[in-house]
Protein backbone atom coordinates (compact mmCIF):
# COMPACT_ATOMS: atom_id res chain seq x y z
CA UNK A 1 0.00 0.00 0.00
CA UNK A 2 1.15 3.37 -0.76
CA UNK A 3 1.73 6.17 1.66
CA UNK A 4 -2.12 7.61 2.46
CA UNK A 5 -2.12 11.33 4.24
CA UNK A 6 -5.70 11.70 5.37
CA UNK A 7 -6.45 15.62 6.09
CA UNK A 8 -9.39 16.54 7.88
CA UNK A 9 -10.53 20.14 7.26
CA UNK A 10 -13.36 20.24 9.52
CA UNK A 11 -12.72 23.33 11.66
CA UNK A 12 -14.48 21.63 15.04
CA UNK A 13 -14.72 17.91 14.20
CA UNK A 14 -15.10 16.30 17.69
CA UNK A 15 -17.42 18.97 18.93
CA UNK A 16 -19.75 19.61 16.07
CA UNK A 17 -19.39 17.32 13.40
CA UNK A 18 -21.44 13.96 12.53
CA UNK A 19 -21.12 12.61 9.08
CA UNK A 20 -17.31 13.71 8.97
CA UNK A 21 -16.76 12.27 12.22
CA UNK A 22 -17.98 8.89 11.18
CA UNK A 23 -16.64 9.12 7.49
CA UNK A 24 -13.10 9.33 9.58
CA UNK A 25 -13.91 7.05 12.18
CA UNK A 26 -14.54 3.84 9.48
CA UNK A 27 -11.04 5.03 7.63
CA UNK A 28 -9.10 4.54 10.81
CA UNK A 29 -10.69 1.34 10.48
CA UNK A 30 -10.21 0.59 7.08
CA UNK A 31 -6.91 1.95 6.73
CA UNK A 32 -4.82 1.50 9.59
CA UNK A 33 -1.27 2.09 7.95
CA UNK A 34 -2.66 5.42 6.74
CA UNK A 35 -2.02 8.95 8.55
CA UNK A 36 -4.57 10.96 9.63
CA UNK A 37 -3.96 15.09 10.37
CA UNK A 38 -6.94 16.31 12.27
CA UNK A 39 -6.17 20.06 11.73
CA UNK A 40 -8.97 20.87 14.61
CA UNK A 41 -6.93 19.15 16.96
CA UNK A 42 -3.61 20.11 15.94
CA UNK A 43 -4.49 24.09 15.00
CA UNK A 44 -7.06 25.13 17.09
CA UNK A 45 -5.25 28.46 16.85
CA UNK A 46 -4.80 28.58 13.30
CA UNK A 47 -1.39 28.53 14.05
CA UNK A 48 -0.40 25.90 11.56
CA UNK A 49 3.28 24.02 12.06
CA UNK A 50 4.35 24.54 8.18
CA UNK A 51 7.73 22.55 8.40
CA UNK A 52 5.34 19.64 10.08
CA UNK A 53 2.77 19.44 7.61
CA UNK A 54 4.99 19.68 4.55
CA UNK A 55 7.15 16.80 5.72
CA UNK A 56 3.79 14.70 6.09
CA UNK A 57 3.09 15.99 2.40
CA UNK A 58 6.15 14.45 1.07
CA UNK A 59 6.35 11.51 3.30
CA UNK A 60 2.66 10.54 1.18
CA UNK A 61 1.72 9.20 -2.01
CA UNK A 62 -1.80 10.09 -2.05
CA UNK A 63 -3.40 12.80 -0.54
CA UNK A 64 -7.18 12.55 0.48
CA UNK A 65 -8.70 15.68 2.00
CA UNK A 66 -11.58 15.47 3.99
CA UNK A 67 -14.34 18.23 4.79
CA UNK A 68 -17.34 19.48 4.81
CA UNK A 69 -18.31 22.25 2.24
CA UNK A 70 -19.13 25.63 4.25
CA UNK A 71 -20.64 28.50 2.24
CA UNK A 72 -20.02 26.57 -1.17
CA UNK A 73 -15.71 26.63 -0.39
CA UNK A 74 -14.07 24.95 1.98
CA UNK A 75 -13.17 25.54 6.01
CA UNK A 76 -11.19 28.61 6.74
CA UNK A 77 -9.16 26.05 8.44
CA UNK A 78 -8.69 23.99 5.49
CA UNK A 79 -8.08 27.53 3.30
CA UNK A 80 -5.20 28.88 6.08
CA UNK A 81 -3.70 25.26 5.93
CA UNK A 82 -3.38 25.06 2.79
CA UNK A 83 -2.06 28.81 2.03
CA UNK A 84 0.76 28.95 4.93
CA UNK A 85 1.93 24.99 3.42
CA UNK A 86 1.63 25.02 -0.35
CA UNK A 87 3.91 28.00 -0.79
CA UNK A 88 6.82 29.22 -3.58
CA UNK A 89 9.83 26.87 -3.16
CA UNK A 90 7.92 23.85 -2.00
CA UNK A 91 4.90 23.04 -3.93
CA UNK A 92 5.36 25.31 -6.85
CA UNK A 93 8.10 27.62 -8.26
CA UNK A 94 11.43 26.37 -9.84
CA UNK A 95 12.32 24.75 -7.23
CA UNK A 96 9.21 23.80 -5.40
CA UNK A 97 8.59 20.22 -6.90
CA UNK A 98 7.83 18.32 -3.32
CA UNK A 99 3.68 17.88 -4.38
CA UNK A 100 4.87 16.49 -8.08
CA UNK A 101 2.81 13.24 -9.32
CA UNK A 102 1.50 12.83 -5.83
CA UNK A 103 -2.28 11.70 -5.88
CA UNK A 104 -4.77 14.11 -4.82
CA UNK A 105 -8.09 13.19 -4.05
CA UNK A 106 -11.45 15.05 -2.61
CA UNK A 107 -13.73 13.59 -0.27
CA UNK A 108 -16.67 15.95 1.24
CA UNK A 109 -20.15 16.83 2.22
CA UNK A 110 -22.86 19.46 2.11
CA UNK A 111 -25.67 19.56 4.40
CA UNK A 112 -27.80 21.16 1.82
CA UNK A 113 -28.99 17.52 -0.48
CA UNK A 114 -27.31 16.72 -3.69
CA UNK A 115 -30.59 18.13 -5.51
CA UNK A 116 -29.03 21.51 -4.52
CA UNK A 117 -26.57 21.54 -7.02
CA UNK A 118 -27.76 21.38 -10.52
CA UNK A 119 -26.54 22.49 -14.14
CA UNK A 120 -26.29 25.90 -12.96
CA UNK A 121 -24.21 24.99 -9.82
CA UNK A 122 -22.88 21.83 -10.40
CA UNK A 123 -21.65 19.69 -7.31
CA UNK A 124 -18.04 19.42 -9.97
CA UNK A 125 -17.34 23.49 -9.55
CA UNK A 126 -16.57 22.41 -5.74
CA UNK A 127 -13.48 20.72 -7.28
CA UNK A 128 -12.39 23.64 -9.55
CA UNK A 129 -9.97 25.69 -7.21
CA UNK A 130 -8.34 22.26 -5.51
CA UNK A 131 -7.92 20.65 -9.65
CA UNK A 132 -6.52 23.88 -10.50
CA UNK A 133 -3.98 23.80 -7.33
CA UNK A 134 -3.14 20.40 -8.36
CA UNK A 135 -1.99 21.46 -11.67
CA UNK A 136 -0.13 24.34 -9.99
CA UNK A 137 1.94 21.98 -8.29
CA UNK A 138 1.78 18.70 -10.26
CA UNK A 139 -0.04 17.01 -8.43
CA UNK A 140 -2.12 13.97 -10.02
CA UNK A 141 -6.00 15.29 -9.20
CA UNK A 142 -8.17 12.10 -9.06
CA UNK A 143 -11.60 13.14 -8.24
CA UNK A 144 -13.80 13.22 -5.24
CA UNK A 145 -16.02 11.25 -3.33
CA UNK A 146 -18.93 13.54 -2.53
CA UNK A 147 -22.19 12.76 0.16
CA UNK A 148 -24.69 15.42 0.30
CA UNK A 149 -27.71 16.03 2.81
CA UNK A 150 -25.53 15.25 6.15
CA UNK A 151 -26.27 18.22 7.60
CA UNK A 152 -25.57 18.24 11.94
CA UNK A 153 -28.68 20.45 12.61
CA UNK A 154 -30.58 17.85 11.35
CA UNK A 155 -28.91 14.98 13.65
CA UNK A 156 -31.45 15.83 16.44
CA UNK A 157 -34.09 13.90 14.38
CA UNK A 158 -33.95 10.13 15.01
CA UNK A 159 -34.70 8.79 11.66
CA UNK A 160 -32.26 11.56 9.67
CA UNK A 161 -29.56 10.66 12.33
CA UNK A 162 -29.79 7.02 10.88
CA UNK A 163 -30.04 8.17 7.16
CA UNK A 164 -27.20 10.40 7.52
CA UNK A 165 -24.89 7.59 9.21
CA UNK A 166 -25.78 5.54 6.40
CA UNK A 167 -25.20 7.72 4.04
CA UNK A 168 -21.52 8.58 5.90
CA UNK A 169 -20.39 4.98 6.40
CA UNK A 170 -21.24 4.07 2.56
CA UNK A 171 -19.39 7.44 1.92
CA UNK A 172 -16.16 6.14 4.16
CA UNK A 173 -16.63 2.71 1.99
CA UNK A 174 -16.46 4.71 -1.44
CA UNK A 175 -13.88 6.66 -0.74
CA UNK A 176 -11.88 3.44 0.88
CA UNK A 177 -12.62 1.59 -2.49
CA UNK A 178 -10.84 4.75 -4.22
CA UNK A 179 -8.10 4.65 -2.44
CA UNK A 180 -7.64 1.29 -2.70
CA UNK A 181 -7.72 1.72 -6.60
CA UNK A 182 -5.02 4.21 -6.28
CA UNK A 183 -2.63 2.00 -4.10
Amino acid sequence: MKNVLIISGHPELRDNSFANKIILEDLESLLPTAAFDLLSDLYPDYRIDVEAEQKKLAAADIIVLQFPILWYSMPALLAKWMEDVFVHGFSHGATGRALTHKKLLLSFTTGAPASAYDAAFPVEAMAERFVRTAGLTGMDYVGFVYTGGVSYSLRADAEKRSEMAAAAHAHATRLFEKIQSLA
